[in-house]
Parts: C-alpha cells; sequence; structure tokens
C-alpha cells in the first residue's frame, strides 16, 4: 500500500470511529464516497474528546431510561398553517396569537382534534427581520411578532392619547391584510415595537408586577442571557460574531458590565417574553375549550442563526465552521444549506443533553404536542464545511438514545404528542426505532410510494403518524396539479435534469396518483388531470379523501391547499430567488383569504368533509352553516 492509501485508509478509520460517515446512500440507492478534505475539516472542527461535566456524564443511558411519549387520545385531525400566513380583520398584517385562538375555536367546533403551526422561534429584535422561522435567533423563546397588541391587559388601562398612537399604527396594518401583498416583517415589527413600547412605559400593576418576577425567577439564566443578547444586538448589531470580541463570551465580565448598563432594554426584552408566554396559554386554553383533545401543536427548527442568541449563549456544545444541511433528494436536488451550526455531539452529551432538554421543554410550554422538524437530526446530522456546496457535506452520529429520549422524556412531562419529521432519505430502523418510543412520524402523499413508484395504497400506510398531503417546503396540491411546481423550481435553477425530463416524470407521477384515486372511488373517471377533466380543488379534496382512508393516527389539513393557493411557503435551496416565509394565505386567483373567510369557503368544507369521513361536496357549491364559526 502505498504512504498516500496509507493515510487514506486511516483518515477513514478515524473518521468511522468518531461517527463521521464516509460513505452513504444517496436519495436514489447509489453508494456515495465522502471526499478526504471533508471528513479533514470535521474531524479537525470535532477535536478531542469532550470530558463530562461533573456528575452530568450519561454513559451507559439508553432511550429506555426514559419514559415513552404519550399517545393520541384517539384518531384526528386538525389544519396546518404558518401562523405568519393566516391574518383576520383585526391581525396587524401578520398572523397572531389571537388569530390562533379563533382558528382553534372555529376548527374545534368542526371536530379537529389540533392545530400544527410554525415555530414561533424569536428573531432579531431589530430590522432588517429574518423571515424564515426555521432560521431563529433562538429556539427557546418566542417572537413578538405574534403578539396581539390589544390583548395585553395594561393596553385597555392606557390614556387615551395613548390608544389612539396605537390604533394610528395599526390601521395601515390592518388594511395591509386584506391585500394578497407579501408579508413586511420589518413594517410590521416597527408598529408593534412602538406599540409595545408605549404600553411598557405604563405603569404595572403590583399583581400584574409579582406575576412579572415570578416569570422572571421561573425562566432564570436563559431569559436572561436572551433579554442581554437583545439589548446589545440593538448597540451592536444582530450577529454576535461581528460583536466587539470580548462580547462574544456570554459569561465573560465585559458582557456582565453591559448587561447592567442596559438593565432597562433586557427587562423590557424579557417582558415581551412574558406577554408572548401569557398568549400562548390563551391559545392553548381556547384550543381546550373549544374540544381539542391535544390543542396547539408546535414546532422545533432544527438549528438556530450561527449569529444568534443561541449560538452565543451555547457556544460550548456547539460546532463553529459547520453547518447543518441535507444531501440530495427528489426535490432538492442540489442538497441544502441551512446555515446553523451543529450540536458537538461530545460536548453536548458531556453536558447531560441539558441544553437540548432546555429547549424541548420551552417547545412543549402551553401546548399539546410538539413535531421536531427533521427528527432524523436526533440520529444523524449533515455537516457542510464552510465554503464547500451541500453535496459535498456528510453524516456525522448523535447518540440517539439519548437524544430520542430526551425529546419523548419531555413529552412525558408535558402530557403531549411528539411528532418527528422522518421525511427525506431516512433509514427504515430509524422510524421503527423512534414508533418504539411513541414518537410519531410523518408520511406525506407524495413520497408514499412503492418500489415501483406507484402511489401505495391506503391500509399499506403505517397507523403511527401524522399524515398529510406536503409540507412547509412541497408546493401546495394545487401547484402539483396545474404543473407549476416544476417550471418554478426549474425557473429557480433548482433542477440537475432538463426541465423537458422533469414534467414527463411529473406528470407521470401525477396520473399514477389520478389512477389510484379513481380506484379508490374519489375521482369520477375520465381524462387526464391539468387537462379540463379534474380541477384542482377536486383533485386536492380527493387526496385528502385518501388520507382519510388510511390508518393514519393524526391527519394535517394544509390551509394552503384547502383555499387553493399555488405558491409554496418555501422553496429549499434558494435565499433571496424566491420569497420564502412571506406568502400570506391566498386563494388560487390570488386574492387574500382572512380567517373570517375560512368558515364559508367551499373547498375548505369539502376537505373537511373529507377527512372527517364524509362524502366530499362539491367543490363550489355552497356550504351548508358550519359550527363554532369566527367571528
Amino acid at each position: 500500500m502505498t504512504a498516500s492509501r496509507l493515510r487514506a485508509s486511516q483518515l477513514r478509520r478515524r473518521a468511522g470511529a468518531c461517527g463521521v460517515a464516509t460513505s452513504y446512500r444517496d436519495w436514489q440507492g447509489r453508494l456515495v464516497e465522502v471526499g478526504d478534505d471533508t471528513l479533514v475539516a470535521i474531524l479537525d472542527a470535532l477535536g478531542p474528546p469532550a470530558v463530562p461535566e461533573q456528575g452530568r456524564g450519561l454513559s451507559g443511558v439508553t432511550g429506555r431510561d426514559h419514559p415513552v411519549a404519550p399517545a393520541p387520545s384517539h384518531r384526528g385531525w386538525g389544519f396546518t398553517v404558518q401562523l405568519y400566513s393566516l391574518r383576520s380583520r383585526g391581525s396587524w398584517g401578520h398572523g397572531d396569537f389571537a388569530d390562533l385562538a379563533a382558528l382553534a375555536r372555529w376548527s374545534g367546533g368542526l371536530g379537529a382534534s389540533f392545530v400544527l403551526i410554525n415555530p414561533l422561534h424569536a428573531a432579531e429584535p431589530t430590522c432588517p427581520v429574518s423571515a424564515s422561522p426555521y432560521l431563529p435567533m433562538s429556539r427557546r423563546f418566542v417572537s413578538p411578532l405574534y403578539l396581539r397588541v390589544e390583548d395585553i391587559p395594561e393596553y385597555t388601562a392606557l390614556p387615551e392619547a395613548g390608544r389612539r398612537r396605537i390604533e394610528d399604527l395599526a390601521a395601515p396594518l390592518r388594511a395591509a391584510s386584506a391585500t394578497p401583498d407579501l408579508i413586511d416583517r420589518d413594517q410590521v415589527w416597527r408598529a408593534k415595537r412602538a406599540a409595545l413600547e408605549i404600553i411598557y412605559d405604563s405603569p404595572l400593576g403590583g399583581p400584574r408586577r409579582e406575576r412579572f418576577e415570578r416569570f422572571l425567577m421561573a425562566q432564570g439564566q436563559p431569559l436572561t442571557d436572551w433579554a442581554t443578547w437583545c439589548a446589545l444586538a440593538e448597540v451592536h448589531g444582530a450577529d454576535q460574531r461581528a460583536w466587539p470580541v470580548a462580547l462574544r463570551d456570554s459569561r465573560g465580565a465585559p458582557v456582565a458590565r453591559e448587561r447592567r448598563r442596559l438593565a432597562g432594554a433586557v427587562r423590557f426584552h424579557a417582558w415581551l417574553q412574558w406577554l408572548a408566554d401569557e398568549q400562548r396559554a390563551a391559545a392553548q386554553a381556547a384550543a381546550r375549550a373549544a374540544g381539542m383533545s391535544a390543542g396547539v401543536i408546535g414546532d422545533l427548527a432544527v438549528g438556530a442563526h450561527p449569529g444568534g442568541a443561541d449560538a452565543w449563549a451555547l457556544a460550548d456544545v456547539l460546532v463553529p465552521g459547520m453547518s447543518v444541511g441535507a444531501p440530495p433528494d427528489e426535490f432538492n436536488q442540489r442538497g441544502q444549506d441551512w446555515s446553523q451550526p451543529p450540536w458537538h455531539p461530545g460536548r453536548l452529551a458531556a453536558a447531560g443533553y441539558a441544553p437540548l432538554a432546555g429547549l424541548i421543554r420551552a417547545g412543549f410550554s402551553h401546548g399539546g404536542g410538539l413535531r421536531a422538524d427533521h427528527v432524523m437530526g436526533l440520529f444523524r446530522l449533515w455537516w457542510v464545511p464552510a465554503g464547500k456546496p451541500p453535496d459535498q457535506g456528510t453524516y456525522v452520529r448523535y447518540r440517539h438514545e439519548a437524544m430520542t429520549g430526551t425529546l419523548t422524556g419531555e413529552a412525558a412531562r408535558a402530557g403531549a404528542l411528539a411528532i418527528g419529521e422522518d421525511l427525506g432519505t431516512v433509514e427504515p430502523w430509524i422510524s421503527d426505532y423512534l414508533a418504539s418510543r411513541g414518537v410519531l412520524g410523518t408520511s406525506m402523499l407524495w413520497f408514499e410510494r412503492d418500489a415501483s413508484g406507484a402511489p401505495r395504497p391506503p391500509a399499506a400506510w403505517r397507523a403511527a403518524c401524522l399524515a398529510t398531503v406536503g409540507t412547509h417546503d412541497v408546493p401546495p396540491a394545487a401547484a402539483f396539479v396545474t404543473g407549476e411546481q416544476v417550471t418554478l423550481r426549474s425557473g429557480l435553477g433548482l433542477l440537475t435534469r432538463d426541465l423537458a425530463a422533469e414534467q414527463r416524470a411529473a406528470q407521470t407521477s401525477l396520473a399514477r396518483w389520478r389512477d389510484a384515486l379513481l380506484a379508490q372511488g374519489l375521482l369520477t373517471p375520465g381524462g387526464e388531470p391539468g387537462a379540463g377533466e379534474f380541477t384542482a380543488a377536486e383533485f386536492t379534496v380527493a387526496l385528502y379523501a385518501y388520507l382519510a382512508r388510511t390508518p393514519a393516527a393524526l391527519i394535517g389539513v394544509s390551509l394552503a391547499d384547502a383555499v387553493g393557493d399555488r405558491r409554496p411557503q418555501n422553496m429549499p435551496g434558494t435565499t433571496t430567488e424566491y420569497p420564502n416565509w412571506q406568502v400570506p394565505l391566498c386563494d388560487g386567483d390570488g386574492r387574500a383569504v382572512l380567517l373570517e373567510q375560512l368558515p364559508g369557503h367551499p373547498v375548505v368544507a369539502a376537505v373537511v368533509d373529507a377527512v372527517r369521513g364524509v362524502s366530499p361536496a362539491t367543490p363550489g357549491a355552497t356550504p351548508a352553516p358550519r359550527p363554532g364559526t369566527h367571528r
């Protein structure tokens, strides 16, 4: 063996011993060898083995040492929605907690058992405000953009002049809610921030002050870190990597001095979290009062911004110079780089998984469940070295027994459901292991195919899952029927094969689903979809009726699908090329759909009937009165 081959062999043995994959199977089943330069970069980033903290090592701990997550009390369905996109006549151009409560009251009256929303994670306290809920500044805290200002108790005690100033701030944003224009988070935050400062300057009554102080005590150091980061970000910018070196150490004396100097700003940002906690609790209370067995199910992003508060406060358990992402797959053929630093496997274990447990516990707070985005990250994460394209990364393993046990333990503590998004390139044993620990999987209709590529019959779907037609990373159902999902991805440069080949593949897939729906008696026999035989609405209703015939424990109904929207919320692989996370809820003609319009929407009614097991109504027909109508 030559010296170079020997070195390469030693490198690969060392990588394997450290949990770094030297090869992997891609989405088409082909074996891919990882390049030496990728392995070297990751091993350098991992460094020497971590030493467990005193009394916190988890040697010998397995998933069996943690409780199993609670199971659903019964089979149920619920709406899935990107909350910011759902506006009402009362919201300020951006969906909020009051809108969430109203959606829960109305859909609970229809028999829904949950509402599944996007992550509400906190963004920057300054403009520009990042759009992505999946690239937050902190996963532990909540974005004040979701506050309904008028629901703050101190608002009603303001002098008339103060309320008038706030009304002047709100009016243009309420008007914007009725338009299909993209959501302008900067405009919303400037207005809400000004209104919140007016309220903050008013006296806080005795009992309310006492509740606020108890909240501060209960949240402890993590809230202090978050509020301090916000105060510093307002002075030095929202990327801690560009701060003065002395302030990049969250535990250093310079930061403690600045915290004291900026005490007023620190307390303001802690106060915002208290308000968000109250309004989250109120939304869940409304859901349970409406008869929902689970209520609000939150979402936990896989990571956070590398310049944000979590990266600053948790620097000792994260890996700089690496980014989490995903290898190429069917819909994202160039792979994905999510710009988030990964957990350091050894250092997280040495910390007893406490940092992970803390943010998961916060995710379960005031909710009936938590969806873990990219749940495979509890087992392994796709690491991309800085400067490399996402397809030149590789997988790094974690102690999945302890990681999964942390999730299920917190679910058991909260008495809430745990759902894992196990889509994409996931080995079957991972889904089996999660199911054995009570974690529901996610089955997306477009991916449910047998070895020949034909749609999986409803009876062959797994039961322990949340079944959906699509996800926030996939275009709505109508875009598949019209073929727009292919032309959009082509225009954004996201395809690796030519447009004609991609269109043929999409048409073949759609034709197979058409045949499956016909075989189930969910469509009337006729011509090809997209050629006038079936409307997008009819096809969408039939897809949800198909889901209802599966044994899935939960069925998620996308509001975007139900109103006929054709624009995706997110196009993975893009940044500025597409307005990710800025699209308001609209119908197929591009008209804004407000929360108050949902009860009278005929296709929404037909989809609800479909998942409730009722014969689908004809889209376009006048719906019967619905119980629990939002007012």
